[in-house]
């Protein structure tokens, strides 16, 4: 969630205010072993389990608001079909596909050829004694099949036996130029530059593109109709086929392209560390070698890891907390804060509980929610629940605050474009707490009794920020910015906050509240710890 959807979501939302024309997509990576292996083990089709899987993780990332314009699934006919077209165009363009014979691991007991994660054994690496067959999820290196040290077979726990077959491969090195002047001038996070200059370092090479399974898309090439598409090699094509997917439902089937393959266009990717080679490099490089001229990554954000009470996060260990179970224990928004304001841009950090309920105490709510309820019930009271003051410049006591609401308002754009989502989440809250003091020293509620006007001029700063804040934080927690603006009557002509640069309430007044309550409610470390454990229990 924190490594790719809620970042990307974040901001899209942001892009979204800055009146950019922004299509955001994702999908179900479906044809990948672990699926295969769970629908053996639950003995149904596999099919089945990826429909099931997918109607489920579509509906749960809707309860979490994420904004997806399209969130396919890479058994989408749409995408089997372009994944099949752009290989037949690198088949045909200057010999970046061959074929070679290599070892794989073979179960002799169920007569079959064990791809990635139908194996496990100890990593050559770093002696992690259950790797996959693909990638060890200690040290996160990439595995060769024949590199696993005491593989066995995960459906039947039989030793495997290494034997050949007949593979077709991309040949990347060939594209070891074209990456590394990519990497030059991207707009990348340094955990990618650093990774994939380590890769180049060390020399690219080819990548396996088929494998013998009949669950995947059907290879393209001439010979290898037994053959499915590898899923390292498909998935990561699923962004262009996602986009054509969403204007094709549109009845606009050609404007993915703009998107695409129209100089100008950006496109902006967001990955845990594990994920940057798929991005960095075997993506640009596949699109490149079609020849249909693919812009290159223009952002390229990758988080360090997000640890959970000191381990790695880890579905197959069940290691972590599922976003299921997160929503019966709080609701989205409070995730959404927390898991922002905690996330990992320059290295790891350690998820708990105290740090979880420290974001929704103090920041949350006895900040943002203070200041809220604070301006709020403050035009409630000294404006009969409508204020409507226009202040010249000239008589306005307060300028220099409303100045620099709008620089801090600027700076805060400059951190979402450079995606220091973290930084942004924390200049905003700054925002809150500034206005929250200049309430707390301009007492309102005290000069009021001897000048109302001037009393209403700070309600108009506190309003300023508070419309101002709204942009700023409805890219974390959209939820409860819908209820500030229902609360506060801002926006009433827009239909939801508009553009980044609208930071005056002129055009708002008369400013009407209504159903004044609070927005956040507290909660403690223990309570939290509690519920999760509750919540396991019972299942």
């Amino acid at each position: 969630m924190i490594g790719s959807v809620l970042s990307a979501d974040v901001f899209a939302r942001f892009l979204r205010l800055t009146e950019n024309s922004v299509v955001f997509v994702s999908g179900s990576d479906e044809h990948g072993t672990p699926l295969e292996v769970e629908a053996l083990k639950r003995n149904i089709p596999v099919r089945q389990l990826a429909d099931e899987n997918h109607a489920r993780i579509s509906r749960l990332f809707k309860l979490w608001n994420i904004s997806y314009d399209n969130y396919t699934r890479t058994e989408s006919p749409v995408h089997k079909e372009y994944v099949r077209e752009l290989y037949s165009q690198i088949y045909s363009n200057d010999s970046y596909i061959f074929t070679r014979t290599e070892r794989i691991n073979y179960c002799p007991k169920d007569k079959r050829f064990l791809p990635d994660r139908f194996v496990e054994g100890t990593c050559p690496y770093c002696g992690y004694e259950h790797a996959r067959g693909d990638q060890c999820d200690s040290c996160g290196r990439i595995l060769d099949a024949d590199k696993l040290v005491n593989a066995n077979c995960v459906i039947c726990g039989t030793r495997t036996e290494l034997r050949d077959t007949k593979q077709w491969f991309f040949d990347l090195p060939k594209l070891s130029q074209y990456i590394s002047d990519i990497l030059d001038h991207a707009e990348l996070s340094s955990n990618v530059i650093r990774f994939s200059k380590g890769w180049l370092k060390e020399g690219l090479r080819p990548r396996s593109i088929t494998r013998d399974s009949e669950w995947g898309i059907k290879a393209p090439f001439p010979g290898a109709e037994t053959k499915t598409i590898y899923v390292w090699m498909e998935a990561i094509l699923g962004y262009p086929s996602a986009t054509r997917e969403y204007f094709e439902r549109r009845g606009e089937p050609q404007k993915w392209a703009e998107f695409w393959l129209e100089p100008g266009s950006k496109t902006s990717f967001f990955i845990g560390k594990d994920n940057i080679p798929f991005h960095a490099i075997i993506l640009p490089a596949l699109l490149h070698a079609s020849g249909k001229n693919y812009n290159e990554p223009s952002l390229i954000s990758s988080t360090e890891f997000l640890l959970f009470e000191g381990q790695k996060f880890s579905k197959s260990r069940r290691v972590g907390i599922w976003i299921d179970e997160a929503l019966e224990i709080l609701p989205a928004d409070y995730w959404r804060y927390a898991l922002i304001a905690l996330r990992p841009e320059s290295g790891d950090i350690n998820f708990g509980w105290d740090s979880l309920a420290e974001k929704i105490n103090n920041d949350l709510n006895d900040t943002i929610g203070n200041f809220v309820n604070r301006t709020l019930v403050g035009v409630a009271r000294f404006s009969d629940n409508s204020f409507n003051l226009t202040i010249d410049e000239t008589t306005n006591h307060f300028s220099k605050e409303i100045n620099d609401i709008r620089e801090r308002h600027e700076k805060i754009k400059a951190e979402y474009l450079s995606t220091e989502l973290q930084s942004a989440c924390r200049s905003a809250l700054e925002q809150v707490a500034k206005a929250n003091a200049f309430l707390s020293a301009t007492e309102p509620w005290k000069v009021v009794k001897s000048d109302k006007n001037k009393a209403l001029e700070i309600l108009y700063v506190a309003l300023t920020t508070l419309k101002i804040s709204c942009s700023e934080l409805s890219p974390i927690i959209p939820g409860t910015v819908e209820k500030i603006i229902s609360q506060s009557g801002l926006f009433k002509d827009h239909g939801g906050v508009p553009s980044w640069d609208d930071v005056s309430i002129e055009n708002e007044l008369p400013i009407v509240t209504k159903d004044i309550k609070p927005i956040f409610q507290k909660t403690s470390a223990k309570e939290l710890k509690q519920k999760l454990e509750s919540l396991r229990s019972s299942k």
